[in-house]
């Protein structure tokens, strides 16, 4: 951990104060992994266990679990609401632009789909089924800390792993954590990774030596 706290504090050195609040990022650098074999692409929801550093917005499909939903989402969208965005796609396109994380209660699926689904599904934000019995806050609470490590067309990892303004032993425990996670992921373990850094959103790029 000392090694990763050493160079988040170069990185911090190495970028000019910016006008706006910063975001960490987090690269993973891969070698010998053949990514037009399916089973070597992945996209996965993680959690940080620092959390992100910012609000994440959260929305509900919601019909009998509506109420219970209104206390914690940012928005509930109900049975009778979905119908009527069926024929608003611009209104499904604010939403879809200003929301990070959609769930929806599984009998509910079939008209999100028809509704929602040709604009959330190209940007990532499929909604997930609400498993049942499932405790709702514990469900969006993950949700706001929840970041995407996903490996598609290209040799490389990237993760947002916090904000400029987190302290920083809570970005080097989301770094460490993303790195264990990404190395589970992949076919070959510590093998396929080439390389990692860190670098604010404007700053430079500084490398990490992780094992």
């Amino acid at each position: 951990m000392s090694e990763i706290l050493e160079r988040i504090k170069e990185a911090k050195e190495k970028s000019k104060k910016r006008r706006f609040k910063q975001t960490w990022d987090f690269s993973i650098n891969l070698k010998g992994i053949d990514l037009k074999k399916p089973e070597n692409r992945f996209s996965v929801d993680f959690a940080l266990p620092e959390g992100r550093g910012k609000d994440t917005k959260v929305v509900i499909f919601a019909d009998s679990l509506a109420s219970e939903a209104r206390k914690i989402a940012d928005l509930v969208i109900t049975k009778e609401q979905i119908e009527s965005f069926a024929k608003n796609k611009k209104k499904v396109k604010e939403i879809a632009n200003k929301y990070d994380w959609f769930f929806g209660e599984a009998p509910l699926m079939p008209l999100i789909a028809k509704a929602f689904g040709t604009i959330l599904g190209p940007r990532g934000k499929i909604p997930k089924p609400i498993p049942p019995k499932a405790n709702l806050e514990s469900l969006v609470q993950a949700a706001r800390k929840m970041v995407r490590v996903s490996l598609k067309g290209s040799p490389v990892i990237h993760v947002p792993v916090g904000t400029e303004d987190m302290p920083e032993e809570k970005i080097a425990a989301n770094i460490q954590a993303v790195y264990n996670f990404a190395k589970e992921k992949l076919p070959k373990g510590r093998t396929n990774i080439k390389s990692t850094q860190i670098k604010l959103t404007m700053g430079k790029p500084v490398k990490l030596k992780l094992e």
